[in-house]
């Protein structure tokens, strides 16, 4: 994939990895725009990078999405890029029954429903652009789930699933279709729970991870990981099992 002369799309492009593949995007020479649900975020980045284009949305909310996409098809007729980074994680205990899953944002709708709508929202205008591409950010933990965090796992899962499938569909029409999996990264996602785990920490921070998303798009690597999780990719069922004993291993839940 080329990096430079693109005309990209990046959701949640105001902060954590959004915003270090925005400004990767930028530095390489291409035209980036960026949505996310914070009006004052968007203009702290565009502050930084006044030729950042900016939009508020709410890719779980079906209005912004379409709303979103007709601002694109008038802003971006060039649009040959999408990155469907916006996501959200929480921890939710199931054995305290549904109140949990309940209680805040719902994973399934922004991490996994609003990439498979996006997706058939932006392929007519971006298979009409040359070099086109759609980027999904899935997880390590869509490998190897985390009992803590059951849904969020469930939904990165679903996108890995899903960007297999697309990939194969999309072969004909010229639009790629690649696979980033973050390991852990230290960035806003999650707070409750890093505090939770005594402030965690992942020691790893966006930038250098959009570095190596960068050099596994100019490889045309389908599925880029990092570390842990570029293990995860070609890891075999014993391995990963093996990984998800050692992980969730010690798990109990929470004091009320």
């Amino acid at each position: 994939m080329d990096l430079g002369g693109n005309v990209a799309l990046i959701t949640g492009g105001a902060s954590g990895i959004g915003y270090a593949l925005a400004e990767a995007f930028l530095q390489a020479g291409s035209t980036v725009a960026i949505c996310g649900r914070r009006q004052a975020r968007l203009a702290e980045a565009q502050a930084s990078h006044p030729q950042l284009l900016t939009r508020v949305c709410d890719v779980s909310s079906e209005s912004d999405r379409q709303a979103l996409a007709a601002w694109a098809a008038e802003r971006l007729p060039g649009l040959n890029v999408l990155v469907n980074n916006a996501g959200v994680q929480r921890d939710i205990d199931f054995t305290r029954g549904i109140d949990d899953f309940r209680a805040g944002e719902n994973e399934i709708r922004v991490n996994l429903e609003a990439t498979v709508v996006m997706c058939g929202l932006f392929i007519p205008q971006l298979a009409r652009n040359k070099g086109a591409a759609i980027i999904n950010v899935s997880s390590g933990l869509g490998f190897v789930p985390a009992a803590a965090m059951p849904v969020y796992s469930a939904s990165k899962a679903g996108v890995h699933a899903f960007s297999m499938a697309l990939r194969r569909q999309l072969s004909g029409l010229g639009v790629k279709v690649f696979e980033v999996v973050p390991p852990a990264v230290d960035t806003e996602l999650n707070p409750v729970g890093r505090a939770r785990r005594g402030g965690f920490k992942a020691g790893l921070d966006a930038k250098t991870f959009a570095a190596a998303v960068m050099a596994g798009l100019a490889a045309d690597r389908v599925e880029i990981g990092y570390g842990m999780s570029a293990g995860f990719i070609t890891a075999s069922r014993a391995e990963l099992d093996e990984r998800f004993e050692r992980m969730n291993g010690q798990w109990s839940a929470p004091e009320s």
